[in-house]
C-alpha cells in the first residue's frame, strides 16, 4: 500500500471498508501490540496478516504505520479489527515505554 514509487496505490477506504473509526478505543501511537499464536493460521488479508507476521515481537502503532507505510488511521482500523477478533493484544507486558523507543516512534511518524 505504498504512496509513493512504482508501487500500485490503494486508497486507504479500501483497507477500511470505508470505515474512519477504529472497533477498539485507546489505540494510541505509542500502543504495544502482539499477535496471538493463532493469528499466523487465520485468513487474513494482506495488511492484516502482514500486522500479524510483525506483531510475533511487540511492535507499536507507529512501527506498523512505518512497516506498512500507511497512515496512522487505516492501521489503527485495522488492528482494531484484529483486537476485536482476537487476532492480536494490547501487551501490557512494556509498561512506562523507555525513553529510546519514544524517540524511534517520535522518528518514525515524522517518517509518515
Amino acid at each position: 500500500m505504498r504512496y509513493g514509487g512504482e508501487e500500485p496505490v490503494v486508497r486507504p477506504f479500501m483497507i477500511t471498508n470505508g470505515r474512519t473509526q477504529p472497533m477498539h478505543d485507546g489505540l494510541r501511537i505509542e500502543t504495544q501490540l502482539r499477535a496471538t499464536p493463532a493469528a499466523l493460521s487465520a485468513p487474513l488479508r494482506f495488511e492484516a496478516r502482514r500486522i500479524v507476521e510483525l506483531c510475533q515481537a511487540p511492535k507499536s502503532i507507529a512501527d506498523l504505520a512505518v512497516a506498512l507505510s500507511a497512515p496512522l488511521g487505516v492501521v489503527r482500523v485495522i488492528v482494531g479489527d484484529l483486537i476485536t477478533e482476537g487476532y492480536v493484544l494490547l501487551d501490557r507486558r512494556t509498561g512506562d515505554l523507555p525513553t529510546d523507543l519514544i524517540e524511534r516512534i517520535r522518528d518514525r511518524v515524522r517518517a509518515l
